[in-house]
């Protein structure tokens, strides 16, 4: 709840801004213990299986999108690619395993999911051959910190919807993914017709 709050606050909050920047970088601390808390519920716990994607999708776009803000560059990173292989592979493990056991899930969720995640991955090794300079130019990286980040906070609370009102699955489990979407267009299009008021400076 806590990191639903700091990531309700840097989206509302200019962009840029120190509210915008500090509620930005709790955000990505409390979304770790999350992420954390979401493993040891399924590993140990046994609890809701669905956590266990939805925290590889928030994990790895959350990782991402604060990778882009550091770097504003397409230039490869070894840590970058590292960690991309591994959640691909994670998740196919996943997977195989939730097959293997005979799972039923609801495909609306589930391939939904995988299909954000995969669709982020494959972005992230394509954008290398973008041209440097026109992915600088574009300021190409705005548009993926918008993309990732909204993504990692209608990840949160699409699990956090998901785990809390069981009774209204699979609706509370896909349409804050479906909010997440008309934000990011949201978001995408204002900064593309208006630009950013304040550019961060430093991070």
């Amino acid at each position: 709840m806590i990191a639903l709050i700091l990531g309700l606050v840097a989206l509302l909050s200019t962009k840029g801004g120190k509210i915008h920047n500090q509620s930005g970088r709790y955000f990505l601390g409390f979304i770790s213990i999350v992420i954390l808390t979401g493993l040891i519920a399924v590993f140990i716990f046994r609890r809701n299986t669905f956590l266990l994607v939805i925290t590889v999708l928030s994990g790895y776009v959350s990782f991402s999108g604060y990778r882009v803000l550091k770097s504003k560059s397409n230039v490869p990173k070894k840590v970058d690619i590292i960690v991309a292989t591994t959640s691909l592979f994670v998740l196919t493990y996943f997977l195989y395993y939730f097959k293997s056991i005979g799972m039923i899930w609801s495909p609306i969720v589930i391939y939904s999911t995988v299909g954000a995640l995969v669709f982020v991955i494959i972005y992230d090794f394509l954008r290398y051959l973008i041209p440097a300079h026109k992915y600088s130019k574009h300021r190409i990286w705005v548009y993926e910190h918008i993309y990732k980040m909204t993504s990692a906070f209608a990840a949160l609370l699409s699990a956090f919807t998901g785990t809390v009102l069981v009774e209204y699955q699979p609706h509370s489990q896909y349409l804050p993914s479906v909010f997440g979407v008309l934000l990011i267009i949201g978001f995408m299009g204002y900064t593309y017709i208006f630009g950013l008021k304040r550019m961060p400076k430093t991070h």
